[in-house]
């Protein structure tokens, strides 16, 4: 049995949902499927889930949202209307969207839960129903009624182990299961969502619950890419990684899936297969516990913009007990998680978000720092990207990080921080943001394109 999942993309108009259907019913191992909300059809378009945010917020501020309430429903209604499905299958999706809009407002975080929620369950009502038009019997269930319970933490929620025994019990459903991503219930029985791209979660738990021999992921490329394809173009295609390589690429800006969403399937063992809703055809990319180390070492490039460094240096700061127990204690006094610290003998980096860190808060930390630890140096730089290489093969070969402070320098990228980490899988460097696509793209170039290429 297999888990499908299909993301926002693929389920955004009639014409996408007439492919899913397709896809589904030609393997009959196909047995649930997660869907997302109705995602963009063009560029320019406008995710269900943010028009939903924004009636959200527009009720929370003023009790009503307009003309935003009725372009929501109408992104359903073109839906239907391409599907030709029956009346009261739209008449059911505009009560629930306005009965989840004027609901309780008194807990915003979870009054917004409810509301983002709506967008993947009305999905799945609406999906179900095309199916069974179809002459294909499906079943829509509710993620409660399956008992798939999370911690209630508004907007991160984390599934509860007691919910992988309940889950099983989706096998032995007739026909197909179309379930909503993204959410699950408190013990309380309230909606708490994942965090954002959510229904990726949804997929990795049921697949772990209900034991799957697969769980395809459907989204609009043909595989994982080595590189960001709008920073390199048409670059290589990853046929097969570990899920220790995607989620450290995922974890440093690739898209394809949540930085999350491997672990429920990777903890059962589950492959995951990424493959193109478009091109059904096309092999994708598997996902796996191990693999044979035969591309060289690295595996993928990733990047993210968005960080800040702290830099503190004190002679004989390798002496003293407690310094970085005290450096870490003052960024959690000021809600900041770290990312990445890197030290040395007499210094110490920190890497954070810099959106958790304003400039009256940084000018509060560095003083602290100065007046607690009794620091030497400390320095703050902004505007920095992460670049991260990424290969099991790193751990059999020797001179990767020499390639790859070599071409950096020959584009004339400055290194601003190296970090290894200790799984031995992954290497970092930071450099300043505004060299982000040239670091990459020379990356690239020494570890995928052939020397004859250049």
């Amino acid at each position: 049995m297999k888990v499908v999942k299909f993301g926002g993309s693929s389920l955004s108009s009639g014409e996408q949902l007439k492919k899913v259907y397709q896809i589904v019913t030609s393997d009959p191992e196909r047995k649930i499927v997660v869907v997302s909300a109705p995602g963009k059809r063009s560029p320019e378009d406008t995710k269900v889930t943010d028009l939903l945010i924004q009636c959200g917020d527009s009720y929370l501020k003023n009790g009503h949202c307009g003309d935003e309430a009725e372009v929501l429903i109408e992104r359903y209604a073109s839906i239907a209307r391409d599907l030709e499905l029956p009346q009261h299958v739209m008449e059911e999706i505009r009560s629930n969207i306005k009965e989840v809009l004027e609901s309780d407002r008194t807990d915003a975080e979870k009054y917004m839960d409810t509301v983002k929620a709506s967008g993947e369950d009305n999905h799945a009502k609406l999906i179900a129903a095309y199916f069974n038009k179809m002459g294909s019997k499906a079943t829509y269930v509710n993620p409660q009624d399956a008992g798939l319970y999370v911690s209630d933490e508004p907007g991160n929620a984390q599934v509860l182990p007691t919910s992988y025994e309940s889950l099983l019990k989706l096998r032995d459903y007739e026909g197909i299961v179309i379930f909503p991503g993204f959410f699950g219930y408190t013990k309380e029985g309230k909606i708490a969502t994942f965090s954002r791209s959510g229904s990726d979660i949804t997929g990795s738990i049921l697949a772990n619950g209900t034991k799957a021999k697969v769980y395809e992921n459907f989204t609009d490329v043909d595989a994982v890419y080595s590189v960001n394809p709008t920073i390199v173009n048409q670059p290589k295609e990853i046929k097969e990684l570990t899920y220790r390589e995607m989620r450290e690429l995922s974890y440093a800006g690739f898209s394809v899936f949540h930085d999350e969403a491997l672990i429920p399937a990777f903890r059962a063992g589950i492959p995951v297969n990424v493959k193109n809703t478009n091109n059904p055809s096309a092999p994708g990319t598997l996902i796996v516990n191990e693999r044979e180390n035969t591309n060289g070492p690295v595996i993928g490039i990733a990047s993210d913009k968005g960080f800040c460094s702290i830099y503190i240096s004190k002679y004989l700061m390798n002496r003293e007990l407690g310094f970085g127990r005290k450096l870490l204690q003052i960024l959690e006094e000021h809600g900041i998680s770290y990312e990445h610290v890197p030290s040395g003998i007499d210094d110490i980096t920190v890497i954070i978000r810099e959106s958790q860190m304003n400039s009256k808060d940084e000018a509060l930390i560095v003083e602290r720092i100065y007046d607690e630890l009794h620091a030497d140096n400390v320095k703050v730089e902004r505007n920095l990207a992460m670049l991260m290489i990424v290969g099991e093969g790193m751990r059999q070969n020797i001179g990767t990080t020499a390639r790859a402070s070599k071409a950096l320098a020959n584009a004339g990228v400055n290194i601003e921080m190296i970090n290894q980490g200790s799984s031995e899988v992954s290497m970092m460097f930071g450099v300043k943001g505004s060299n982000e696509h040239k670091a990459v793209e020379a990356l690239y170039n020494e570890f995928f394109v052939p020397v004859a290429a250049l």
